[in-house]
């Protein structure tokens, strides 16, 4: 099912007094989904994802602009009239209810042509537990599951009625690092599956990157990008986002153009042909780096971080932004540890220039 957002804005009314101005939580949203994509919609807290996802259940209304799912226009349409799959943060499920009952009760609640005999309600719960393996445990009580099984649970009921959107609202937050990761591959599996066009709300750019056709990343209610996952690491339109895809997190320090040149400090680290003399933001991912000895990016050195297949070079320059630089580089480099600083040479391609004014990326292929 294709989904199309036109124009989408939802403002609040402000609860300052004295400042009557509303809050604007998504701004001028327009964005088509393609038929059967698992997109995520990505951003700190507070920058209008959840408030989007519901804007497309129903759950709430939008100030202005439309929604369709294909060729219908649900703008207006109730929620429990959309047609859609929704699963929370917080599972909400029946605790007085087994896992099969509670896979059971959106089935239940049908009424009219769409109501179905027990035995089809039945063999579609079984379905739908199946798909998410969970086809063991239906006379289980929710208590008597772990986190990842109530998830399961949740996205089970959601599936049941084979909804025409799946929405997920950071279904991942309650769950440890190895849970997370394993349920977040199983999303995505049952999404294959299934083919149900897929929207995934999280703060968490891992997830959304590593399950996501496509990235939609927030920031204060505005879109400031839409891509796949890659394309939105490697070419991030503005120095938001290029901060928060990531891990570790892009180094950002302040560096200047001058005569074609590329300095960090005093230091003349690429050439950036055409591009006039000016202040500038420069990012370097963390594996941006390569240790050279007459390298023309010479740091401090405070230690290395073995991680096992990499290490983490970790030291510290009067431009950097942040704290201290993390390069990450291959465990079989040797790093010598007794100068107190380090040099390296800059792969051009992971180094990112934005305008030291409005943060936007500039057009420039360093070298």
């Amino acid at each position: 099912m294709k989904v199309v957002l036109q124009n989408l804005t939802k403002k609040f009314p402000s609860r300052n007094k004295k400042e009557k101005t509303d809050v604007v939580a998504v701004s001028d949203f327009t964005f088509e989904i393609p038929d059967g994509k698992l997109i995520g919609l990505l951003g700190p807290s507070g920058c209008g994802k959840s408030t989007t996802l519901n804007l497309l259940s129903g759950l709430l209304k939008p100030t202005s602009g439309r929604i369709f799912f294909g060729d219908d226009d649900v703008t207006d349409l109730p929620a429990e009239h959309r047609g859609v799959g929704l699963v929370f943060q917080n599972y909400a499920l029946y605790p007085h209810l087994t896992v099969l009952q509670n896979i059971l009760f959106p089935l239940q609640n049908l009424k009219g042509d769409k109501k179905l005999s027990k035995p089809v309600m039945l063999e579609k719960a079984k379905e739908a537990a199946r798909l998410v393996q969970i086809d063991g445990l239906l006379d289980r009580k929710p208590n008597e599951l772990s986190g990842g099984q109530q998830q399961r649970v949740a996205i089970a009921r959601a599936l049941v009625k084979m909804p025409r959107i799946l929405l997920l609202d950071e279904p991942l937050s309650n769950l440890d690092a190895r849970l997370r990761l394993q349920t977040r591959e199983e999303i995505r599996r049952i999404q294959h599956q299934t083919g149900i066009t897929t929207v995934f709300v999280t703060h968490d750019q891992d997830e959304a990157m590593s399950i996501s056709d496509l990235i939609v990343v927030m920031k204060e209610g505005v879109v400031q990008q839409i891509g796949k996952p890659q394309e939105v690491y490697d070419d991030p339109k503005n120095l938001f986002v290029a901060k928060f895809l990531g891990t570790p997190p892009i180094n950002v320090l302040e560096g200047r153009v001058k005569g074609e040149k590329l300095y960090l400090g005093d230091q003349a680290v690429l050439s950036a042909p055409g591009l006039a003399d000016q202040a500038v933001t420069v990012g370097i991912r963390p594996e941006g780096f390569l240790p050279q000895a007459d390298g023309p990016l010479t740091c401090a050195l405070s230690r290395v971080e073995v991680m096992g297949r990499d290490v983490s070079v970790v030291c510290t320059h009067p431009a950097s932004q942040n704290p201290v630089i993390r390069a990450i580089i291959s465990a079989e480099t040797n790093v010598p540890t007794n100068t107190g600083s380090v040099s390296f040479r800059l792969k051009p391609e992971k180094v990112l220039v934005f305008s030291g004014e409005s943060g936007e990326r500039l057009p420039v292929t360093l070298a």
